[in-house]
């Protein structure tokens, strides 16, 4: 089976109710898992009924829970980089790289990258301890972008890699032909350049995560019955499809509700759809998470892999 599930979706459509029954219902199968919060509009620990932070907390036998500060991830993002860049480039004395990082915090991408780490950390230092790790997502767009910066980046990665060769290539032309040049001090070698050691090592991180969305997981959307849900579903597959993150699931959430008129795009037809109908008394204690009927999704979670079915 997979060892990581996600729930995407648009804001209000009842991910965070669904990734807390599922883990629940996990958990009191037998199995020991996480579940982890990455909406900045936390409200895991309320469907819980459990303060929550950003480490795991016990919430009951076999289920532990979490919120990410994402603001202390940007900040830890932000100082890791801070750090590497004086390292690198300590000999450029003159630049004012704290000025450029206070500029930084408010760049595209700061907080995409931020629950990068957050999730790698997660996955590399905490899902060793359990045997599923559902992650609670933020609204589609932030989702899409985060989901989507290992490939993109990696692309980016790649260049800068093959530009740096190029770099190390010439230093060791110049060097050969002049020996006495200022070049010759330089790093010529691939395996001593700091800036070389370095891509190399974000393309290993970026390619751990990749692999973690489109090999590891279970991605399911939530969705309501209404055009807007389904319409934000089929974008979300089409971006997904991009990048090679195949979709496991369709959870609709909410069915009799909304008495308009709707249906589930032909193009969804392929994916497994599951059915949630709303508790129209709402949710009051965690007992009440037992009425979501979640049994269908965790068999078909229990069922896959990253090469499909079992």
């Amino acid at each position: 089976m997979h060892s990581n599930a996600f729930f995407l979706g648009k804001g209000g459509v009842g991910k965070t109710t669904l990734s807390a029954a599922f883990g629940l219902a996990l958990a009191r199968s037998g199995k020991k898992v996480l579940v982890a919060s990455l909406d900045p509009a936390h409200n895991l620990g309320d469907v819980y009924r459990t303060v929550l932070r950003d480490t795991p907390v016990p919430v009951e036998p076999n289920l532990d829970a979490l919120e990410v500060d994402l603001a202390a991830w940007v900040d830890k993002y932000l100082e890791e980089s801070r750090t590497e860049m004086k390292t690198t480039y300590s000999y450029a004395g003159t630049l004012n790289l704290d000025s450029f990082f206070d500029i930084m915090k408010y760049s595209p991408g700061t907080e995409e990258y931020a629950v990068l780490w957050a999730i790698e950390h997660i996955h590399c230092d905490l899902a060793a301890g359990y045997d599923v790790v559902v992650f609670d997502t933020p609204p589609t767009a932030l989702s899409l972008r985060f989901l989507a910066m290992p490939a993109i980046s990696n692309l980016w990665v790649a260049e800068l890699t093959k530009l740096r060769e190029r770099i190390l290539d010439r230093r060791t032309s110049i060097t050969r032909i002049n020996p006495e040049s200022a070049v010759a001090a330089s790093c010529v070698d691939k395996d001593d350049d700091k800036v070389y050691g370095r891509l190399g090592s974000i393309r290993k991180r970026l390619s751990a995560l990749q692999n973690l969305f489109s090999k590891e997981s279970y991605v399911a959307v939530v969705l309501n019955p209404d055009h807007l849900s389904v319409s934000e579903a089929l974008r979300i597959q089409e971006e997904l499809g991009k990048i090679d993150i195949p979709l496991s699931g369709l959870c609709v959430n909410k069915r009799g509700v909304s008495k308009a008129d709707w249906s589930l795009d032909k193009r969804l037809a392929g994916i497994r759809a599951f059915d949630f109908t709303f508790r129209t008394g709402g949710l009051h204690e965690r007992e009440d998470l037992r009425t979501i009927e979640t049994e269908a999704l965790v068999a078909d979670f229990l069922a896959s892999g990253p090469k499909g079915r079992a």
